[in-house]
């Protein structure tokens, strides 16, 4: 990054939950933060309430699973800002979560499929390839334990198989990031009292943001390519 430069977060899924508090403590850090959200309106207040706190906060209506809107978001921030160089895919559905693997209909797959791995995919394929030209990208995909192979059980079955692929994706998005100081990572924030989390969620907003603020604000040399809780590597 250059000297006189502000570094640019994207998060995706940003107008409420553990994406609007990631987009809070990284401006709160000094960062540029585009606050993306599928509704324009919602996402707009949501930036106005940490702009109203002094932060630099841009809303963008996204819907990741729309590849004219990411190019859109491409040129913008490449034209207005210089690009990007933390990425956080935060956004994603939870469909049929007490669902039969051997009853939900294939569209549900598809459509789980489409936003929390193809969403992710497209921004780290528009946005990646610019961090590894200026040598600076922090790229964080916001997983689950229910993506975790070594746990895995009948739980929201498409939802557990498209966060398996979410932490392959990371995999393979560190591996391209080599050499070009792009660390790419993934986090499982926990059970947290969220919209999808519910209220009787164990944790707070501020623990399940912690790791992913943690990820995305990792110096020269940190870990990439893992899987983590609580700042902490997990198996995947």
């Amino acid at each position: 990054m250059g000297a006189q430069r502000v570094p640019v977060a994207v998060v995706t899924g940003g107008n409420r939950g553990i994406g609007l508090e990631v987009s809070g403590e990284l401006a709160r850090r000094g960062l540029t933060v585009v606050l993306t959200s599928r509704d324009r309106e919602r996402g707009e207040a949501a930036a106005a309430t940490l702009v109203a706190s002094g932060l630099d906060v841009r809303p963008w209506q996204l819907d990741t699973t729309d590849r004219a809107g990411v190019r859109q978001l491409t040129d913008w921030l490449d034209r207005e800002l210089g690009g990007a160089d933390v990425l956080v895919n935060n956004a994603a559905i939870l469909l049929e979560e007490d669902g039969d693997v051997l009853r939900i209909s294939e569209s549900v797959f598809r459509d789980s499929f489409e936003t929390n791995v193809m969403g992710p995919l497209r921004l780290c394929q528009a946005l990646v390839p610019g961090m590894r030209v200026r040598r600076y990208g922090r790229v964080v995909n916001v997983s689950s334990g229910a993506g975790q192979l070594k746990n895995m059980g009948g739980y929201a079955p498409a939802y557990s198989l498209s966060k398996a692929g979410l932490n392959a994706l990371t995999r393979l998005v560190a591996h391209a990031g080599q050499g070009r100081n792009v660390l790419v990572n993934a986090v499982d924030p926990g059970w947290v009292r969220t919209d999808m989390g519910g209220p009787s969620a164990t944790r707070s907003l501020a623990q399940g943001a912690d790791t992913i603020v943690w990820c995305a604000t990792l110096p020269d040399g940190g870990p990439t390519g893992g899987f983590f809780h609580d700042r902490q590597p997990i198996a995947w």
